[in-house]
């Protein structure tokens, strides 16, 4: 039997609020359902890394005293996005009965976004807008403390001479002015917009960001720092992606393509010092649905001047990779706001393309994460 959101969790700490933007995307669907099925032994934590032996004792926030709500314009309701997904083999075949009341309790929290074609509302209208539902979700819900992530589409990079806030920044602007710890799981600009650098200082919470490192970038991150520590030569590095689901359709905007590529870039940069040659390309297939496939052709030269090719397949659906990463982030970032940390937290690069500074190479942030939990577990 699974656990309600709204259940007694006495025995796990007070309740944790969890606000997703972009609320009945397929990866705050998926994550919805795979805390209730977790929480309940349903399933197992796989994907989870707060769930292994070396981050016990470290305070995070039990996953049955999650409650869930967020902002969204889609209409469609979360049990029938999770039968969507489990039809579409993103969840397991009957999950989505199994935690419905879970699902249709944070549908019931899901508040309309925007801005909408025809809002009249300036900026500063739309944030007090944002600002006032997370509050009143979190006064409602009695939880101790919120977190807004942010899991929508892509959005394009601000053009120049913009005099408007990109949504994902007046989302995060609302989040700052909630009192929430806020993660960017999007290429989008949210808090690394020059207008909100003030009020990021000031707010005093925790927040990371950004681009969540679910495939493609994370093999990157691997494969980098070996021909790096081997003295390889990296000569070009070219990429593909396929892709379908929403993700695929915004993509498909070249604008919103180069923010996205803009960090799968930056870790090759970072860590090997300079860009090779080659572009990544990003292509929108409707029928692989929330499945994606990403090849590289690596050109590298080794001794006497030898040249040599490295390819590599990463075939993946995008839902299950993103959401346990979103629920560990969740976790690290409300213990992290218990434990009066804050402004970016570099600590957590581990899981984002373009993080708030530290190293480009996955062996080097899981180190720095490890730190980090050691820190969370010593506040306790």
């Amino acid at each position: 039997m699974s656990v309600s959101p709204y259940a007694d969790t006495s025995d796990h700490g007070p309740r944790t609020g969890v606000w997703f933007i972009g609320a009945r995307g397929s990866v705050a669907t998926t994550a919805v359902a795979g805390c209730a099925a977790v929480a309940a032994g349903l399933q197992p934590a796989t994907g989870m890394v707060t769930e292994t032996p070396d981050f016990a004792g470290t305070g995070l926030p039990d996953l049955s005293s999650f409650v869930f709500g967020g902002h969204d314009v889609a209409s469609s309701p979360l049990p029938k996005r999770a039968e969507e997904l489990a039809a579409g083999g993103v969840l397991p075949h009957g999950l989505p009965a199994a935690v419905r009341a879970e699902l249709a309790a944070a549908d019931e929290e899901i508040r309309m976004g925007g801005p909408l074609p025809g809002d009249t509302r300036d900026d500063e209208e739309l944030i007090a807008a944002f600002a006032a539902d997370i509050s009143d979700f979190a006064r409602r819900t009695g939880v101790a403390r919120t977190v807004v992530v942010n899991v929508s589409s892509t959005e394009p990079a601000p053009a120049e001479g913009d005099t408007r806030l990109p949504a994902s920044s007046l989302y995060a602007a609302a989040a700052l002015r909630a009192g929430c710890a806020y993660v960017n799981f999007t290429p989008s600009t949210g808090l690394r917009h020059p207008d909100l650098e003030a009020a990021a200082d000031a707010a005093g919470v925790p927040y990371a960001g950004r681009d969540g490192k679910t495939g493609q970038t994370l093999l990157r991150a691997v494969l980098a720092p070996m021909f790096r520590q081997r003295a390889l030569a990296v000569r070009a590095w070219s990429g593909s992606n396929l892709l379908g689901g929403g993700d695929g359709a915004s993509l498909a905007d070249p604008a919103a393509a180069a923010a996205k590529n803009a960090g799968k870039n930056r870790v090759l940069e970072d860590t090997l010092g300079t860009l090779p040659e080659g572009e990544v390309h990003i292509d929108d297939v409707p029928a692989l649905g929330d499945w994606k496939t990403a090849w590289d052709h690596i050109v590298f030269e080794g001794f006497l001047g030898s040249r040599m090719v490295l390819q590599t397949i990463w075939q993946g659906c995008d839902s299950a990779l993103a959401a346990p990463l979103v629920l560990d982030l969740a976790r690290l970032t409300a213990r992290a706001h218990e434990a009066g940390l804050t402004g970016p937290r570099p600590e957590l690069g581990f899981y984002f393309k373009d993080p708030d500074g530290g190293s480009s190479a996955l062996a080097e942030q899981y180190g720095a994460l490890l730190s980090f939990a050691e820190r969370l577990r010593e506040a306790r």
